[in-house]
């Protein structure tokens, strides 16, 4: 069953038709996927899913793909929920647990919004894509195009973690590096789709990469018997995560599923590159382009998201907040939560865990309240990073920070 009804632009609220190509609506914004889901509470319920295949597309009646044999899927999804005892009573917060999408195919939570993406991709007919990626969508996009038969051109910054690069080219994908940030690769992906006749998937410039990550605040209910936490951290580059899951949690409130007050939606950045925390400090409803962005967690260094509007909107109406960590405390958390409890997060993940002593001090999270980090890569992909703090060589490892790993 398919509950599919439209697309909508997420400004004006202009319809489009379903079953069409798409990337932005006809205004310049992001279009989302509307569904019938009257039609999917008289034919779906949370009794079907206890029979639903063991990963995201468990989620099917509410996921875009209208042919089950479009599906281009690597397991992604399901993944596990675990309590952090130790490290939540070393924190102050006893109630805290960490959603890890590190297993995910290829290593991050990319997997299900470019599953969903290819997905969508084979059923409308495409062949050739093309991403700019600060590294993992990038992986994520080679891995579900290989599975696919299809081309992927990808643009990414030079110094891209060492991971993201080979594995593009193990994938078998068109691999550009380019002297500059995510946001000079998406010029060169806009400028160069329509001459090359590449479909352009970049963040929010296609609809379908968020209903494959809204299936992270679909899981979060499931595995919490459908309540929902207090608050939700979520390290934000793109954002999209934070607006798939905000779109969940209201279709899954339409479905009657959960009832009750939505969790605080806590946007995480990195003090070097911060504009949705700039925008959310000043009242803005859009941020402004972020100066010479810099961190280590290369998922974070997005000057200016697309979706700036809609990540703001769900922060603000979920009564949650904005907060920036620096890189030097990520690391030292990231490090703390291996530590603690055998979770090797990505230096964004981490960022979470740093953030969690600031968000109890100011009162922005309580002591008591459930609350969820999402951890969005596995540590594994972010070596050169987390070299820094532990360096094999007298001179350090700092050269290697963030960049290809080369001879000595």
């Amino acid at each position: 069953m398919n509950t599919i009804s439209h697309l909508e632009c997420s400004h004006t609220g202009e319809r489009y038709e379903a079953g069409q190509v798409h990337n932005l609506s006809k205004a310049g914004y992001p279009l989302l996927v509307k569904y019938d889901l009257e039609k999917a509470r008289e034919g779906w319920s949370r009794d079907w899913i206890n029979n639903a295949p063991a990963n995201m597309w468990r989620y099917a009646p509410v996921l875009p793909v209208t042919k089950p044999a479009s599906i281009v899927s690597l397991g992604e999804g399901m993944t596990p929920m675990i309590r952090t005892r130790r490290l939540g009573e070393k924190l102050g917060a006893t109630n805290l647990w960490v959603k890890d999408d590190g297993v995910n195919p290829t290593g991050s939570f990319k997997a299900r919004g470019l599953s969903c993406a290819i997905s969508m991709a084979k059923e409308l007919g495409l062949t050739k894509l093309a991403i700019p990626s600060a590294g993992n969508a990038a992986s994520a996009l080679a891995a579900y195009a290989a599975a696919a038969g299809m081309e992927a051109h990808i643009y990414m910054p030079q110094d891209v973690p060492q991971a993201n690069y080979i594995e593009c080219k193990a994938f078998g994908a068109h691999v550009t590096l380019v002297d500059g940030l995510i946001s000079d690769c998406a010029k060169i992906v806009a400028a160069k789709s329509p001459v090359e006749g590449w479909f352009d998937v970049s963040t929010l410039k296609e609809p379908y990469r968020i209903e494959g990550k809204k299936t992270m605040g679909y899981e979060i209910a499931e595995q919490f018997q459908w309540t929902l936490p207090g608050a939700i951290l979520y390290p934000t580059g793109g954002g999209v995560g934070i607006i798939g899951m905000w779109k969940a949690f209201q279709e899954l409130e339409t479905l009657g599923w959960i009832t009750g007050k939505k969790p605080k939606m806590i946007a995480v950045q990195a003090e070097g590159c911060m504009p949705v925390v700039r925008a959310y400090l000043k009242g803005a409803e859009r941020s402004e382009f972020f100066e010479n962005a810099s961190t280590v967690a290369s998922g974070l260094r997005v000057p200016k998201p697309l979706g700036d509007f809609l990540i703001l909107k769900a922060v603000r109406d979920s009564g949650g907040t904005a907060i920036a960590v620096s890189d030097a405390e990520a690391l030292h958390a990231g490090v703390d939560l291996a530590t603690t409890e055998g979770i090797f997060a990505a230096p964004e993940g981490a960022a979470c865990v740093a953030a969690i002593p600031k968000l109890l001090a100011s009162g922005a999270l309580e002591a008591g309240e459930k609350i969820v980090i999402y951890n969005t890569g596995a540590g594994l992909k972010y070596l050169e990073a987390y070299s820094t703090r532990f360096p094999r060589v007298p001179g350090g490892e700092s050269d290697k920070l963030g960049g290809l790993i080369t001879p000595r």
